[in-house]
């Protein structure tokens, strides 16, 4: 999920979310995001038997090695 889909949906510019976004959390776009997906990454893979690849397709990740690599930096372990 890119920002600049995420300020459209919410009618705001991308420079305004990301600026509201960092002055309550602390963090940019990219990184809120970020840990809203290996949040619910987390969830799905303790709640459920899909695949780590099925997962990733869920969470619109083209590329399940992207997902793992995300995942890996963020967690610090493999989401295997």
């Amino acid at each position: 999920m890119k920002s600049p889909f995420i300020s459209e949906q919410l009618h705001v510019s991308p420079n305004y979310l990301s600026d509201m976004l960092r002055s309550l959390t602390g963090q940019s776009t990219q990184q809120h995001i970020h840990n809203k997906l290996i949040e619910k990454a987390k969830e799905i893979l303790t709640t459920t038997s899909l695949s780590v690849d099925e997962i990733a397709y869920q969470l619109d990740f083209e590329y399940p090695q992207s997902f793992n690599k995300l995942f890996k930096n963020k967690a610090g372990v493999s989401p295997l």
